[in-house]
């Protein structure tokens, strides 16, 4: 089998969902994956992600991708999907 050349290149790496605040489990092990990077924000809640963009917050429900250049990402959730 050969690979089609024409298909664009992704950056895989990791991808962690922002637990509610009540989750002390989920919460413990957002902030050590984040390490530096992360820290709460004025929101409950919410997690501010210091990037290359900038700083990012995110909700509970959102994604936060780690690319494998080592950048943060912040993808977010419809809220009609959390329900």
């Amino acid at each position: 089998m050969t690979a089609v050349r024409s298909l664009p290149r992704f950056d895989h790496g990791a991808a962690l969902r922002v637990p509610p605040a009540h989750d002390a489990k989920g919460r413990s092990a957002l902030w050590a994956w984040l390490g530096e990077a992360g820290s709460d924000a004025k929101e409950p809640g919410c997690v501010r992600i210091h990037s290359i963009c900038g700083v990012l917050v995110a909700r509970p429900g959102d994604w936060i991708v780690l690319s494998v250049s080592g950048d943060f990402h912040v993808a977010r959730s419809s809220p009609g999907l959390d329900s």
